[in-house]
């Protein structure tokens, strides 16, 4: 563990608190080649268009900062590919940056890029070497903290995450290992409601879920493009895709203020706006 004194204030204790401070990167060499989850499989006879996709996360940056939110850009590397999936590399809980152990060779690495930042600005983090466990499968409810156990994050991670913080409770929530990661199925937006995709979870896991949220149900065809991976900024206002039209009015029946943002080019690639973002400051 490394403690400086740190020069940017670092604080998370949910999903949903009012967005401060973020971490991104822009997909300056972002490309679909190996086919490493579902999505980019089923995307697979969709041509990927780089240009589109750096243009759409510009878009998202300035989004982000017209909301008066600090956006933090990670240097792209030639060699990663999925950088611009910043979630996956780390989570802050407390104020303490917890970076991940990538689960999949073509992005193992990518963490070192967060470490140098983090580094240089003195921000305390911790390095969960040793076990794999990637930021897209941790969600944080206060005390409470909703792990996946997916293919990319294993239980023995999970055990030594609850081990090392004792002052929280860490539940283990299997899925269906076709989805990446817990986001891309589940995703808390406010203090007492959370996304899901029933189909990715055993009626076990829906029961533990329904007992600290009300579930809104996403739909498979927004599923596929996403929908549960919203962003939330605070305030009940939330990131999302124009596409997913029946969540969109969903959240605002429900008084959420929807901003849509387009990323679609992005999404090929198995990631939307939860994946894209790394949250380093939130109100308490």
């Amino acid at each position: 563990m490394e403690i400086l004194k740190p020069s940017v204030e670092s604080s998370c204790t949910s999903e949903f608190n009012k967005l401060k401070r973020v971490i991104l990167c822009e997909p300056t060499y972002m490309s679909i080649e190996g086919k490493i989850n579902e999505t980019q499989k089923k995307f697979k006879d969709d041509e990927f268009h780089l240009d589109t996709a750096i243009k759409q996360h510009e878009n998202l940056v300035n989004t982000l900062q017209k909301q008066g939110i600090e956006v933090i850009s990670l240097p792209p590397e030639k060699n990663f590919t999925e950088q611009v999936f910043t979630r996956d590399i780390g989570f802050t809980l407390g104020e303490m940056v917890f970076v991940a152990e990538m689960a999949q060779g073509a992005r193992k690495g990518e963490e070192n890029v967060l470490i140098d930042w983090l580094k240089r600005e003195g921000v305390p983090y911790y390095n969960l070497t040793g076990n794999v466990i990637e930021g897209g499968d941790v969600m944080i409810h206060g005390k409470k903290i909703f792990v996946g156990l997916s293919s990319r994050t294993n239980q023995q991670a999970i055990d030594n995450l609850q081990s090392r913080l004792q002052e929280y409770k860490v539940y283990t929530v299997p899925i269906d290992e076709k989805y990446l990661h817990l986001d891309c199925v589940f995703n808390i937006i406010s203090e007492t409601e959370a996304l899901y995709f029933p189909k990715a979870f055993t009626e076990k896991e829906i029961q533990l879920l329904a007992e600290h949220f009300t579930l809104i149900e996403v739909n498979e065809r927004e599923q596929f493009t996403m929908g549960t991976n919203v962003l939330s900024l605070g305030d009940k206002k939330v990131l999302s895709l124009p596409v997913n039209k029946e969540l969109n009015d969903q959240l605002r029946k429900r008084d959420f203020d929807v901003i849509e943002v387009d990323i679609s080019e992005i999404i090929k690639s198995g990631g939307s706006f939860r994946c894209c973002t790394l949250p380093i400051l939130r109100e308490s």
